[in-house]
């Protein structure tokens, strides 16, 4: 009996042991699932043109649209929407080649295509008017959607964005130019690299999950590489849609962005007609992950004078 009871025990403490270790894909489905319940955000799917789109929603309110990064996913606003859901209504999306959408070799990921693929998203989402936030090309992408659909949205929010000429070259620029990229990753070496670049003081990940995620980073690398090239060769910026944006905007920025540069700030307060920034102290260039509960409290704080 005594025997039977030990084995049992053993069989317990193995059972956790064996997932951190064997299986961290487990692990992170768990920790990515327990989140999203407790920012009351739930999994579903919509089909925009040839893509299938997936996105997480919750809460009541009126609506806030999120769209990430480049190499991004919608989980990238799960702890920041912690803090929106008791007040608003979140949908976050995977744009098309990202996160669980689809990735389609043949089809073109410029500004210009998910411009248009947004806007059919929010369309099937019968989304008729929304507050809209993005950070880096999340945010290219909702300046120029606030620039071109204004009658949809309510204010707008960019968090790192891209598409502005900074004053001041950043280090990720001045890698371009010799040739290196840190954002398309080959290694594990490159992924604790990247995530040393994004961040100045890096969310929490267990060695065994960090393996994990570098590994998906490596295979998404050839795609990642195809959006980039797509990108480079649309040559498209937000500045000039900047004065079509009549909303009332929110600059946010990490003061130690190491892909924009913080004097991308000036362009965007000169372009936008009615704005408010905020600059983190000793944050990087995904304030909505680096510190989720922070960002949350400045962008509610700015949608009090919406």
């Amino acid at each position: 009996m005594v025997k039977r009871i030990i084995v049992i025990i053993l069989i317990l403490l193995l059972v956790p042991v064996s997932i951190y270790f064997v299986f961290p894909e487990v692990l992170y489905n768990i920790g990515i699932a327990l989140e999203r319940k407790s920012a009351g955000l739930s999994l579903k799917s919509v089909e925009a043109g040839n893509h299938t789109i997936n996105y997480l929603e919750g809460g009541d309110g009126a609506t806030i649209l999120l769209l990430h990064g480049f190499s991004g996913e919608k989980d990238n606003w799960t702890r920041f929407s912690k803090s929106i859901t008791s007040k608003y209504h979140v949908v976050a999306i995977d744009l098309p080649g990202f996160g669980e959408s689809s990735k389609i070799d043949t089809e073109s990921y410029t500004i210009a295509t998910q411009l248009k693929l947004l806007d059919r998203i929010v369309n099937t989402l019968k989304l008729d008017k929304f507050h809209l936030v993005g950070n880096s090309m999340g945010g290219f992408i909702a300046g120029r959607y606030a620039a071109k659909v204004p009658d949809k949205v309510l204010s707008l929010a960019l968090f790192d964005t891209l598409g502005i000429q900074s004053l001041k070259k950043s280090e990720l620029f001045k890698l371009l130019e010799k040739g290196e990229n840190p954002l398309l990753v080959k290694t594990y070496e490159d992924f604790e690299l990247l995530i040393g670049f994004i961040f100045v003081d890096p969310p929490f990940i267990p060695k065994p999950v960090m393996k994990y995620l570098a590994k998906r980073a490596i295979m998404s690398r050839d795609f990642n590489e195809k959006i980039i090239n797509d990108l480079i060769e649309e040559k498209d910026s937000l500045e000039p849609y900047l004065p079509k944006i009549g909303v009332k905007s929110l600059i946010l920025w990490g003061d130690m962005d190491r892909l924009l540069d913080l004097s991308c700030t000036k362009a965007l307060e000169k372009g936008l007609k009615k704005h408010e920034t905020v600059i983190m102290k000793n944050c990087g260039h995904c304030p909505m992950l680096e510190r989720p509960k922070e960002t949350a409290s400045h962008y509610l704080e700015f949608l009090k004078g919406v």
